[in-house]
């Protein structure tokens, strides 16, 4: 499976973010995926946390955020960031693929700038699709990919189909 990149890159990649986050709000890219208060989202390769905090608002109290990542900064951040910010609605999880989340508990899934990274990528959408809720999205921010790689890569195993493409993301959908 995936590995951590190493620990310089990661800051560097944070920082680089920080920059990102400051020109580009990262509002504007999840008010695409339609997320609801009371929704269960699951942020998958959160990195340094740059959406938890919208995430966190939008779900509201009644909703749940997962933020995972494979990088042990990643989720020590993102930890941090949730207690000065108070944001009760957030739990981490470590992991290379497997969420350990129930079959068809979450809502939303938004899967931003890190498609490009799965070394086992078909693993990872298998992972989605189980804990997708039936009706759930799947929502695809990817600037490293062509739009024909990744609804191809997306779709062609047969388990999420798309079903809207808005200005910066795709949303897909269980094909079952």
């Amino acid at each position: 499976m995936d590995r951590p990149m190493p620990d310089l890159a990661f800051n560097g990649m944070s920082f680089m973010f920080k920059i990102r986050d400051w020109l580009f709000s990262r509002r504007a890219v999840l008010n695409e995926a339609g997320i609801q208060p009371g929704d269960c989202v699951l942020d998958y390769g959160c990195g340094p946390g740059s959406y938890v905090p919208y995430l966190a608002a939008q779900v509201g109290t009644e909703g749940q955020v997962y933020a995972l990542d494979i990088h042990p900064l990643a989720i020590r951040r993102v930890q941090n960031l949730a207690a000065r910010r108070g944001l009760d609605n957030v739990e981490t999880i470590q992991s290379d693929c497997q969420t350990g989340l129930p079959d068809g508990s979450v809502d939303v899934v938004v899967l931003y700038d890190i498609l490009h990274m799965l070394s086992e990528r078909d693993a990872v959408l298998a992972e989605l699709c189980r804990v997708l809720k039936p009706g759930g999205v799947l929502s695809i921010e990817e600037p490293h990919i062509s739009q024909a790689e990744i609804v191809r890569g997306v779709t062609d195993k047969g388990w999420f189909r798309l079903a809207h493409k808005g200005a910066r993301t795709y949303s897909f959908v269980p094909a079952s």
